[in-house]
């Protein structure tokens, strides 16, 4: 018990404790995940988060101290994303053969998922600042600050968002396409993937490669394409309607 506590001790201050905190709860709740017949209900990222929220309150680490290790795992989400541009690319005809219809459906579901956001904080009565947080939320997180930042939204709050739009989008997107009743042939996947990269951004993205090779490359697509989109388009819109 005394070295378990002196190990205890050591990792909570140096940034191991981040690191090694984070690559044991993602494991134990990947291992639950496919336990599980890797259900949408069981997603590892949001388990994940969860569980690394209880341990930092329980334990009373601050969270800069956690962050100073789990930084070494946040880069790596820059190749990762890079990453999903390969599926793409070997799909790259069939991108170029429906380029128009694929940058209106961008467009709308980007304007339908920000612009809901935004009504419903608006229609609540929320303060200024936390209507404008809310129009980036389907954008992936550095982005989304960077937007909220620019339109005189709070960083902090649109990385929130942003994160909690990704694991709802990607717990509840089978359920919401099999309500739908779009099929799971290769139209389907490509309309279920598009999808859920455009509403749920990098998270929605990676649950859609996991669950076909088709769907995450166009998840990848929609991801991208509503980072440029919305990084001109929203702080543009903010301008003309101040």
């Amino acid at each position: 018990m005394q070295d378990f506590v002196e190990l205890w001790v050591y990792l909570s201050a140096t940034p191991l404790f981040g690191l090694t905190a984070t690559l044991v709860v993602y494991l134990a709740m990947l291992a639950c995940y496919q336990a599980l017949g890797r259900s949408p209900l069981a997603n590892p990222v949001l388990w994940t988060v969860v569980a690394l929220a209880g341990l930092l309150s329980a334990t009373g680490v601050p969270y800069q101290s956690y962050f100073a290790g789990a930084q070494f795992i946040h880069f790596l989400l820059g190749p990762a994303v890079v990453a999903m541009a390969w599926p793409m690319w070997q799909r790259r005809a069939a991108l170029r053969r429906h380029a128009v219809v694929l940058m209106v459906a961008a467009l709308v579901g980007g304007a339908a998922a920000g612009g809901s956001a935004v009504a419903l904080a608006w229609a609540l009565g929320l303060p200024l600042d936390v209507v404008r947080s809310m129009a980036p939320k389907s954008v992936t997180a550095p982005v989304a600050m960077g937007i909220a930042s620019a339109i005189g939204g709070v960083p902090a709050l649109a990385a929130v968002f942003a994160v909690l739009t990704g694991i709802v989008g990607a717990v509840l997107g089978k359920y919401i396409f099999d309500g739908l009743r779009i099929p799971r042939d290769e139209a389907g996947m490509v309309a279920r993937g598009f999808a859920l990269g455009t509403a749920s951004h990098g998270v929605g993205a990676a649950r859609a490669m996991e669950v076909n090779a088709t769907a995450g490359a166009y998840a990848g697509l929609a991801l991208g394409v509503q980072v440029v989109l919305a990084a001109v388009l929203i702080p543009l819109l903010a301008r003309l309607l101040a």
